[in-house]
């Protein structure tokens, strides 16, 4: 099973981030400003969703989450410079904004086959997409129970909100949800 796994990080064009001795100082430097990006990214959206969930619950967390995640996204990614650029994507989204392309799909596929074959999701992948372009793809998995009280069912736990979710979200296709599960990915585009 891991060599089917490795043909499709080899086909998709994805290095796995390994040690230094497995990969170029190219995609050592692309890992380098990938994490440091996205961890901006995810500080900058967290605090600011733990502020509004702390003072108001799960629905001022996502009230908060409709009318700023994605400008606060744009707010980060401007500051990043013209060459780098930050994102967050999911084939379950809430936000239609946040819908990967097809490249990026192929990622989060390559992210649920290994869940789904007991193999350890690393805590990055750098594809080479050609011409000095490289994206650093970070998985983000429901890893807290917090993340459940709108990412879970909701519908079951918290009927208002689940109208509100569906109030401001007709689409929504972020919810059920479980401990572990791939929520989707943090991705950051280096151009060198």
């Amino acid at each position: 099973m891991k060599k089917t796994v490795f043909a499709a990080f080899v086909s998709a064009g994805v290095l796995l981030a390994a040690p230094s001795s497995a990969v170029d100082k190219e995609s050592d430097s692309v890992k380098e400003i990938g994490k440091a990006a996205s961890q901006q990214l995810l500080k900058t959206l967290g605090g600011n969703l733990k502020k509004h969930l702390k003072a108001g619950g799960p629905e001022a967390a996502l009230r908060f989450c409709s009318g700023n995640a994605y400008s606060l996204t744009e707010k980060v990614d401007a500051s990043l410079g013209s060459r780098i650029s930050v994102k967050r994507i999911s084939r379950r989204y809430r936000n239609p904004q946040n819908a990967p392309d097809a490249g990026e799909t192929a990622v989060l596929q390559i992210f649920d086959q290994m869940k789904k074959n007991g193999i350890e999701m690393p805590d990055a992948l750098v594809q080479n997409l050609g011409n000095g372009t490289y994206r650093y793809y970070k998985p983000l998995v429901i890893a807290k129970g917090v993340c459940l009280k709108c990412h879970g069912d909701v519908q079951k736990s918290d009927p208002a909100l689940y109208s509100a979710i569906k109030s401001l979200y007709p689409d929504d296709r972020a919810m059920h949800y479980k401990m572990g599960d791939l929520r989707g990915a943090v991705v950051v585009e280096v151009q060198r």
